[in-house]
């Protein structure tokens, strides 16, 4: 698959390809034989159509050149030593096999075709260095290839896919937006088969962390690790246009994650409880610059929601999705995927917020993973009509969350600890008979560290709770 290269590596090629070679030199030196220079010389500096005619005349020859075959050493080994040759031939092996794609069918036949590559994309740490880099782009081009070659993964690109990604990985989390948009390009080359993706997912520490601080960053939010959300901002996001991130860079982030959500089942629930995904995701449609943005963003909601409505559908609700949805509907919108997306989530909404109880507007709330003083927290009866059904549904996975919820500092937003002080205090108010439970996912131990934090409001919260536990212990 030939990517069109960003404005950097289309630079860093151009220059590599015009400097000089003392090739004889080389040979006479012994860095690469007289066979590999009669290969390169017949191939370099010459027409696109000219160079894929000698290629395709000699394929196993070219295949031999670039990942070695039976006695012959790969041209890239023979020339570990030469920095200059081992660029001019990552940049050389990418335009051969855009050139002539049937080298890149014959590569991927060999028995081991990436294993000339896959160590230089650890020769260096250094972000300036060309060689990881043009091994990255080589490798992606194949990789790539190789992914859709077969029905059946390969253990070639299994192999591969963990190294390329940790390498891409280095250059999403670069300051400089060049490299990211290349990191970022050749993710989205990559994710062609459920597979890339899974093992995409398996590094989402290293792959999926990055895209999303760059959307945080699009979207004019600071990881600060609280949020504010049904209305508000989502980790002290402020409204802005593509916040300091280039609308190309923006699109090619959100276009990796699209992909991604295809595996819906797999990363939807993980997405929301690790980055709290809906709500930056709602946020950035307000902010959305383009259509084509719009678009992936609705797109990429719309596979997430429709593989996990019992978990995100109430998040979605819960951060005020349908009104936006509603507004966006009223927009004068033209791209034909777009407007699917937007009525198809619509009605799922619409749906479901028709039936949603109280219960579902609190359960919505803590599966947001962010607490407001919403109605059903100072209410007596919610309370005593719902307490035992929060403990007991889902095999408490809801009093799990409340201390999910409470274990985190919340240093930029003290309200979300008051108010899951309040909500155990409530708890053992009404079931004192199940404060065990509570207490085996430490609720008690963090409640009255809570007593000491700088915060009024949360010492005060804590205080009470604490006094509903003390108050059942001293009547027993």
């Amino acid at each position: 698959m030939s990517l069109e290269p960003p404005t950097y590596l289309s630079s860093l090629q151009n220059n590599i390809r015009a400097r000089p070679i003392p090739w004889e030199g080389a040979v006479r030196a012994g860095n690469i034989t007289d066979d590999h220079l009669k290969k390169i010389k017949a191939v370099d500096k010459v027409r696109k159509e000219q160079r894929r005619q000698t290629v395709d005349g000699d394929l196993q020859g070219y295949v031999s050149l670039l990942s070695g075959g039976g006695d012959e050493k790969s041209v890239l080994d023979s020339a570990s030593k030469r920095t200059d040759i081992v660029q001019y031939i990552l940049v050389l092996a990418v335009d051969l096999i855009n050139d002539a794609p049937s080298l890149a069918s014959a590569l991927i036949a060999h028995a081991d075709p990436y294993k000339p590559f896959l160590p230089l994309l650890r020769h260096s740490t250094n972000a300036e260095d060309p060689i990881p880099l043009l091994t990255s782009t080589f490798l992606t081009n194949l990789v790539s290839t190789s992914l859709v070659s077969s029905s059946k993964p390969a253990a070639r690109d299994d192999e591969a896919l963990p190294q390329l990604y940790a390498y891409l990985s280095t250059l999403a989390r670069n300051q400089d937006s060049g490299l990211q948009d290349i990191g970022v390009q050749e993710y989205s080359a990559l994710l062609r088969t459920a597979r890339a993706r899974e093992l995409f997912w398996n590094q989402r520490k290293d792959t999926v962390e990055p895209l999303v601080e760059i959307l945080r960053a699009a979207a004019g939010a600071k990881d600060n690790g609280s949020s504010t959300v049904g209305g508000s901002s989502v980790r002290a996001i402020e409204p802005g246009l593509a916040g300091g991130v280039g609308i190309q860079l923006l699109y090619r982030v959100l276009l990796v994650l699209w992909q991604l959500s295809f595996e819906a089942e797999l990363v939807g629930d993980d997405l929301q409880s690790d980055h709290e995904f809906i709500q930056l995701y709602t946020q950035l449609l307000r902010v959305s610059p383009k259509e084509k943005t719009t678009r992936l963003l609705l797109a990429t909601l719309h596979n997430l929601l429709s593989e996990n409505q019992t978990t995100l559908l109430p998040v979605a609700a819960f951060v005020r999705l349908p009104a936006l949805l509603t507004n966006l509907s009223g927009r004068h919108l033209t791209d034909e995927d777009l407007l699917e997306d937007l009525k198809s989530l619509s009605s799922m909404l619409d749906e479901y917020t028709k039936t949603q109880t109280t219960f579902d507007q609190y359960a919505a709330e803590l599966q947001s993973s962010h607490l407001r003083w919403s109605p059903p927290h100072r209410n007596p009866t919610f309370w005593r009509d719902n307490a035992r059904r929060i403990l007991d549904e889902s095999n408490g996975a809801y009093p799990k969350k409340l201390a999910e919820i409470l274990a985190k500092p919340w240093d930029n937003d003290k309200q979300v600890l008051a108010i899951g002080c309040n909500d155990v205090g409530q708890l053992v108010k009404v079931l004192p008979e199940r404060r065990n439970q509570l207490e085996r996912l430490g609720l008690k131990t963090r409640v009255m560290e809570l007593m000491a934090d700088k915060d009024e409001s949360v010492r005060w919260e804590s205080l009470r709770a604490v006094g509903e536990w003390l108050r059942y212990t001293f009547d027993n």
